[in-house]
């Protein structure tokens, strides 16, 4: 079984945020954000996907979503990048 780290940005020009998470099921977890049944943060917004990396393990995939949690500057340079 694999895991995904993900970025979701919202769709709205007028805000503008990110969030960062982990799930097995990637399709499934963007409808659920989308849906507002996702994170407390994710509620009330559109979102799409912007970057994903895959992962093995679980254990992998939370050391990264931790990392790419707490690094804004790389945050930004993803964003940026699309």
């Amino acid at each position: 079984m694999s895991y995904h780290v993900y970025l979701i940005i919202t769709t709205s020009s007028k805000i503008k945020k990110s969030y960062v998470g982990y799930t097995k099921n990637l399709k499934k977890r963007l409808i659920l954000h989308n849906s507002g049944k996702g994170a407390k943060a994710t509620k009330g917004f559109k979102w799409k996907l912007l970057f994903k990396k895959k992962f093995i393990t679980k254990i992998e995939a939370m050391k990264f979503e931790y990392f790419l949690k707490k690094n804004r500057s790389i945050r930004k340079k993803i964003i940026s990048k699309k």
